[in-house]
């Protein structure tokens, strides 16, 4: 009882310590990213904090397996460094016993893991998608701010505008610079309005002029006008064949299982497996002598991590691809590290060393 109760004390506060950690790091990466896109223009600034935290949501299930591991590794590494694994190996503990702590330990992690990967990473995503198409979708007197160059959404238009009348869809001293095909014209008045016809959005442009150059000809033409009409986008929707696998939900990916598809569900399936084995794999990882530093476990775990990680997302590629199937490459990664750290947690236990295989004379030599 006090061995179960002491474990899991000490991985509990630990866990919660690395997981504040991390998270700060990744939301500060996170928001700086989310700044860069707003000021690039492909994200409403209004929305920043929005789509920082749907962000977030969608980078949790990494941040969760990280944390589980890192914890693991610091709390089984002290426990070597200060010598209690010798005080528990000598009452009559086994590595082997170890086990059952570390899963009662870690089974909620893995839960909330493969509940996120499953159900919260397609949402997030989709969030994050339709606050993007919906920014877009505004007209481009409402996406250019007040005395800044600014891309159209088509990004064949280049516009300037004093918005300062109290209508989103009017601005005044508007500017705008495109070029379709060979002709490229610029276009200045003193106001425009956005206008609805049908499905297709028009500016209404009053008291400016234009002019019109063809370059491969040398061709120039100045004019004077009124009232213009200029056609800012005409009616658009996006193809549901565009989407993201990694937009759709679990249960379509099952309803229908193509090689893209089941490539998604073998990343999202293959998070919850990954805390699993790096559960088991930080018993044997964590064993440092105890006259040394515990500095390389650290790197040892974030290099192990970082290259699981990347079979994972290689097998998703591969499994888009059709190279291989779902079942046999999870059984091959997951399957094929599950037991090979089994193996390694069977010689610790049995306190095997390549010394038993020389003959006794030179086994005692190496020794």
């Amino acid at each position: 009882m006090l061995f179960d109760s002491s474990l899991r004390k000490d991985l509990s506060r630990n866990f919660l310590a690395t997981l504040v950690v991390i998270m700060t790091i990744v939301m500060t990466i996170m928001l700086i990213r989310t700044l860069g896109q707003a000021s690039r223009g492909s994200v409403n600034p209004s929305e920043v904090l929005l789509i920082m935290g749907f962000s977030m949501i969608s980078q949790v299930t990494t941040v969760l397996v990280l944390s589980l591991f890192i914890t693991l590794i610091a709390t089984l590494s002290r426990v070597y460094s200060d010598s209690e694994m010798v005080i528990w190996l000598s009452s009559g503990r086994s590595i082997a016993s170890f086990v059952p702590v570390l899963l009662r330990f870690a089974w909620p992690v893995w839960l909330a893991i493969l509940l996120l990967a499953l159900f919260a990473w397609p949402w997030s995503n989709q969030q994050i998608r339709d606050l993007r198409d919906r920014y877009e979708k505004r007209n481009d007197v409402e996406r250019v701010a007040p005395g800044r160059f600014q891309e159209s959404a088509g990004g064949k238009r280049v516009f300037f505008i004093d918005k300062d009348a109290p209508d989103q869809a009017t601005g005044t001293n508007v500017f705008i610079s495109s070029r379709e095909n060979d002709l490229e014209s610029t276009t200045t008045a003193r106001q425009g309005r956005i206008e609805w016809r049908d499905a297709d959005r028009f500016i209404a442009l009053e008291q400016g002029e234009q002019w019109l150059n063809r370059p491969l000809t040398g061709e120039l033409r100045w004019t004077s006008f009124r009232h213009y009409d200029l056609l800012i986008d005409d009616a658009m929707s996006r193809d549901a064949s565009m989407v993201a696998t990694r937009q759709l939900d679990t249960v379509t990916l099952l309803r229908e299982p193509t090689a893209k598809n089941l490539g998604e569900l073998s990343w999202r399936i293959g998070l919850g497996l990954c805390a699993l084995n790096f559960t088991l794999l930080a018993l044997p990882l964590s064993a440092v002598n105890p006259r040394r530093g515990r500095s390389y476990q650290y790197l040892l775990a974030l290099l192990v991590f970082v290259f699981y990680y990347n079979l994972v997302n290689l097998g998703q590629n591969w499994i888009g691809l059709g190279q291989i199937g779902l079942v046999s490459w999870l059984l091959i990664l997951h399957g094929g590290a599950l037991a090979m750290i089994g193996l390694w947690i069977w010689i610790r236990h049995s306190q095997w060393s390549w010394r038993n295989l020389l003959p006794q004379d030179l086994g005692r030599a190496a020794a």
